[in-house]
């Protein structure tokens, strides 16, 4: 024992540092409080925070009902343009009717919407100065611009049965652009940096275009009677099964920008727009000869397809305000890569 004493003046007879541990009875690495802080640190990941938590990207200025129904409206055109096209081919004038009329009257409305949102028309001519082959803007603002009028035209021959050989032409023509129509939305909103977009960009094209087929089916089993819509039963039902698994399977292999399409008004109208469109296809899938039941049918699939448009445009925002969907990916994307290589 030390013979200090401790007085009114400090410590008397004893040598500083005299007490201290020697290294007797400490654990192996020190033991220290220091230590143990340094241990209890490795034991927790340490939680992803940006700058003030601001988001990393910047939120996209596009607003709903203007863009969602544009990505709508051009899949309903693009597949009713083809609808239409084969109806024609194999006789069926009214579904071909309904659904010349259907392509172009929703290539308007896609064009409305589009103007809408960009704010003046002429940002819209604008894009129409150049044509960037890698840009999906600049290759979908000349689709659009020569499916709209080649639809205008198919249709109005259609309903007034002037100029057969013309119609004919631009019922060909309207639905050779149809197709692409149809998918080019997909690859424009994925190629943006928007995570639940962007991470769904294998799937997305394959959503667009079973969603669009399944909303120009739906709407040839409303506006054409069942003798003229029995073949295009399959292509319904099928069109909008595909849609529900494909969206199902494009949230799973999200990762973590899952939750994005789980949450807010994303949840409900990807849910409500789930609900409908397996209503619809069963409600198609027996209609036989039930006109009402295959009306039914088709307005459930018609609605289905747009709240599916409305879901995945609401991830994509929500996704955007949570910089977690833009960084955890990006850490995914790169530990894969290292664990690779």
């Amino acid at each position: 024992m030390s013979d200090a004493r401790i007085t009114p003046d400090g410590l008397r007879g004893g040598r500083p540092g005299r007490e201290a541990p020697t290294g007797t009875n400490v654990p192996a690495g020190g033991g220290g409080p220091r230590r143990k802080r340094r241990g209890k640190r490795r034991d927790k990941e340490p939680e992803f925070r940006s700058y003030y938590d601001l988001p990393v990207i910047n939120k996209p200025v596009w607003e709903s009902p203007d863009i969602p129904g544009y990505l709508f409206l051009g899949g309903l055109a693009g597949a009713g343009a083809l609808i239409g096209a084969a109806a024609h081919a194999t006789s069926r004038p009214v579904l071909s009717r309904a659904s010349k009329v259907a392509a172009a009257s929703a290539g308007h409305l896609s064009l409305v919407a589009l103007v809408h949102d960009l704010g003046r028309r002429g940002r819209f001519l604008n894009m129409l100065r150049v044509f960037k082959v890698t840009s999906p803007m600049s290759v979908g603002s000349w689709l659009l611009a020569g499916f709209v009028p080649s639809a205008s035209v198919a249709a109005l021959c259609d309903v007034t049965g002037v100029a057969p050989a013309l119609g004919a032409l631009t019922t060909t023509g309207s639905a050779v652009l149809g197709g692409p129509v149809a998918a080019y939305t997909a690859a424009l909103i994925s190629n943006t940096a928007v995570p639940a977009w962007h991470e769904g960009q294998r799937w997305m094209p394959f959503v667009f275009v079973s969603s669009g087929l399944s909303a120009a089916s739906g709407l040839g089993l409303m506006a054409a009677p069942p003798a003229e819509t029995r073949p295009l039963v399959p292509l319904a039902v099928g069109g909008g099964l595909a849609e529900v698994v494909l969206v199902k399977a494009m949230e799973e292999r999200g990762g973590v920008v899952k939750e994005a399409y789980q949450s807010g008004p994303a949840k409900k109208f990807l849910r409500a727009a789930e609900i409908l469109t397996v209503g619809g296809a069963l409600l198609a899938a027996t209609s036989g000869r039930s006109r009402s039941r295959a009306v039914a049918g088709g307005a459930a699939l018609l609605a289905g397809s747009a709240l599916t448009r409305f879901g995945i445009f609401h991830a994509g925002l929500i996704s955007a305000e949570d910089p977690k969907y833009t960084v955890v990916p990006q850490r995914e994307r790169l530990q894969s890569e290292a664990d690779a290589g």
